[in-house]
């Protein structure tokens, strides 16, 4: 793809993210006309133009809808990087945080924390507590999948099914065995929903998209060696196991944050990669960029649908995010 046609392409994402997350703020249980909605944005964030809007629409578009947007924003872009990493240093066009078992790890790291811990050291302690669990749970899924010191794309799969199903058991036991009363409001945040997005809240997915976003661009070279095949980054000189090791911390930091604010939305990062492809190719530096910004728009519109769809109930996202990648998926295994 041509330089020009890339800057375009990204222009026309981003102003197709810009708009999208205006327009998303006027729907919801309560209908706010795109008007009101700019007006409110326009006088809260440059204190341009009168008040001529109720407190009510206020309080919903700012203090409600605006952290859930951009929480949507953010994890979909958060997911829809990891995936597009994972794809590239495991070989496999089906590799996605939910299925490699790091999304259920992050979860049974929250469990924990909720259920039985309790936080230690605030805010940070959910986080710290799905990062963990994330790390441990890539760990030991790579650990099953390593044979005579290769990583089989094939076993990885199955091997992140199956640690994703015990960790996945672990987690419904500890809430079984807990208080039902949590154990009912942790099962609703296990299906994945942006509800909990609060202004405090947003400053860690913030950091953590942007600088996993910065830190694989950097690593775009010896992801495209990888996506090559190990033959071609030996011959370029580039040690396979280490690579490997960062983007597995880097997507688990990553995954366990996102998960700690959200809850489990699976296959947006085995989705979004692959459309991304087919825009702009595999090359990382042109791949990353353009894989986040679908991510992106994809999950303020998914979340659009779960908050409209069964309106004024929030449908979980994580269950429509499930039922489209699922068909996705699908189509995937019948195509190759």
């Amino acid at each position: 793809m041509m330089a020009r046609h890339y800057t375009l392409l990204l222009v026309g994402l981003g102003a197709l993210l810009l708009v999208s997350c205006v327009v998303s703020l006027g729907f919801g249980p309560a209908r706010v006309p795109v008007d009101v909605v700019w007006h409110i944005l326009l006088n809260k964030l440059f204190g341009i133009g009168e008040v001529s809007w109720s407190a009510g629409q206020e309080h919903i578009v700012w203090l409600i809808r605006v952290p859930r947007m951009l929480l949507g924003a953010l994890v979909g872009a958060g997911l829809a990087l990891i995936g597009a990493v994972l794809q590239a240093v495991t070989r496999n066009p089906l590799a996605d945080p939910h299925l490699l078992g790091v999304t259920s790890g992050a979860t049974l790291g929250a469990v924990i924390v909720v259920m039985h811990v309790g936080q230690i050291v605030g805010l940070l302690t959910l986080p710290i507590a799905a990062f963990i669990g994330a790390l441990l749970s890539m760990l030991l899924v790579l650990a099953i999948a390593s044979r005579h010191g290769r990583l089989d794309s094939d076993r990885l799969l199955l091997c992140g099914v199956a640690v994703s199903f015990v960790m996945i058991a672990v987690a419904n036991t500890l809430l079984f065995l807990g208080d039902h009363r949590a154990s009912s409001a942790v099962m609703f945040w296990m299906l994945g929903g942006l509800g909990l997005a609060r202004w405090e809240l947003l400053a860690i997915p913030s950091v953590s998209v942007l600088l996993g976003l910065v830190l694989l661009l950097g690593m775009a070279r010896p992801l495209n060696a990888l996506m090559a095949g190990e033959q071609t980054a030996v011959t370029l000189g580039l040690n396979a196991r280490n690579v490997r090791l960062k983007v597995f911390l880097i997507a688990s930091l990553m995954t366990g944050v996102l998960v700690a604010i959200s809850g489990s939305i699976g296959f947006v990062g085995l989705m979004i990669p692959h459309i991304a492809r087919r825009l702009v190719g595999a090359e990382h530096r042109r791949l990353l960029p353009v894989s986040a910004l679908l991510g992106s728009v994809f999950l303020v519109w998914v979340d659009v649908a779960a908050r409209t769809l069964i309106a004024p109930e929030d449908l979980p996202i994580g269950v429509a995010t499930a039922a489209i990648g699922g068909l996705f998926f699908i189509g995937l295994m019948r195509k190759r």
